[in-house]
């Protein structure tokens, strides 16, 4: 979720209308731990809340959606209950989760796991106002490919990559183990998702020295955050 997270709003910032409004309505350099815990329990209540709960969360999703609108420096409006803005950021955070957990993850999945993982998503996602959701690998492939033509670099999405990757507000005995977390996040994105954003590409370092450390701090974070177990009588 980590690794997963941070490269999902990479890959997402490069859609310039969808940057626009997060540069401009999110508030993430303010506050960027309440905006990704807001997120974050959006996730788990729709993963494995209630029914009833996870209608609650998606309504009140798509209402505060109905008041992020604007215009973008070029003169391009954009608002965020678009199904095609909200189809973008959809495939981008599946991708980017899948990613990730099949390279970190304690148990990867095999194809049928992971075409169920984005057929579980479609759920929410069309939920959420996105038309006809990819609902497995190939559909998610296919679906990246067809919105990369509209994607590229601004400004914007440079100093959210500089931010997010460089500049954390976190407190320094964090900084080391989010910089392996970054690094990772990074190393897990196709090269023409790198560029444009100015990330580098390191072949050889990344194999030996990057994916390593990420294998080991989230053996690490799994370990911590598991539940404790009852002492025997």
């Amino acid at each position: 979720m980590f690794i997963g997270g941070l490269r999902a709003l990479l890959l997402q910032s490069l859609h310039p209308l969808a940057m626009a409004a997060v540069a401009a309505h999110s508030g993430y350099r303010g506050d960027p731990w309440g905006r990704l815990q807001r997120t974050s329990t959006f996730l788990a209540v729709t993963t494995y809340g209630t029914a009833d709960d996870a209608q609650q969360a998606v309504e009140h999703v798509r209402a505060v959606h109905e008041q992020v609108q604007g215009t973008t420096a070029a003169g391009e409006r954009y608002h965020a209950v678009d199904p095609r803005l909200l189809g973008w950021v959809h495939v981008a955070e599946v991708d980017s989760f899948l990613c990730a957990h099949q390279r970190y993850g304690a148990h990867p999945l095999d194809a049928a796991g992971c075409d169920a993982y984005i057929a579980d998503m479609a759920r929410v996602a069309a939920a959420l106002g996105v038309i006809d959701p990819p609902r497995d690998q190939a559909e998610l492939a296919d679906r990246l490919a067809a919105y990369r033509p509209e994607l590229r670099s601004t400004q914007e999405a440079r100093e959210a990559a500089h931010f997010i990757l460089r500049h954390p507000p976190l407190p320094w005995i964090a900084r080391a183990p989010y910089v392996v977390l970054a690094a990772n996040a990074v190393s897990t994105l196709p090269l023409w998702a790198r560029k444009p954003l100015r990330l580098p590409h390191l072949p050889g370092i990344e194999e030996t020295c990057v994916r390593p450390a990420g294998h080991a701090l989230t053996r690490t974070i799994r370990w911590a955050m598991a539940p404790s177990r009852p002492s025997p009588p």
